[in-house]
């Protein structure tokens, strides 16, 4: 993940969008993040359907696909774009106030590791979301076929395929065991 001069701003990041190049923008620092891969773009897919259907089942808020932006905090700015995001629909934005990047801080985001990431950078965000205020951040790691489940003042919380995540009170009620997110 290669590094733009800093401090960049929201408005940077804005006009830096023109499809051929990802950012990340986490304390004022553009981060050039490369192209996901096949199996992180089935897996985000997957997720995306699973998480999205009981969300959508059960009323409960709106499912965000990958390449979404949530605005996480400002001076020094931080934009996200998990592969999945949910937000409760209490909390929901405006929907003229999606039109640039969301300005609600998700609720859960998910996350998945590709083979190009540093674990440092996986940290980073891991660390900007909490500090933001996410509920829960999922980091599905395909390689080791592990999910971690992170939540402020908690220990991260590993499970491996045979276990079942649990959406505890931020998704009530939905269970997925870890293994159907690899197919």
């Amino acid at each position: 993940m290669a590094t733009i001069a800093s401090p960049s701003t929201i408005n940077d990041l804005e006009r830096l969008v023109d499809g051929t190049e990802r950012y990340d923008l986490i304390q004022g620092e553009l981060r050039s993040m490369s192209p996901a891969g096949g199996t992180h773009g089935k897996i985000a897919n997957r997720a995306g359907r699973f998480f999205g259907d009981f969300v959508d089942e059960h009323e409960l808020g709106t499912v965000y696909g990958a390449e979404t932006g949530f605005i996480l905090a400002r001076d020094p700015d931080t934009v996200l774009a998990p592969d999945m995001a949910f937000i409760q629909t209490s909390r929901l934005p405006n929907p003229d106030d999606e039109e640039g990047f969301v300005p609600v801080v998700p609720d859960l985001v998910l996350e998945i590791v590709s083979p190009s990431d540093r674990m440092n950078d996986v940290t980073d965000k891991v660390l900007a979301y909490l500090k933001a205020g996410v509920r829960m951040v999922l980091i599905l790691q395909p390689r080791h076929r592990l999910l971690t489940v992170h939540r402020p003042g908690h220990d991260p919380h590993l499970l491996h395929e045979p276990d079942t995540f649990d959406g505890d009170d931020v998704l009530p009620g939905f269970r997925l065991q870890v293994s159907a997110l690899f197919g």
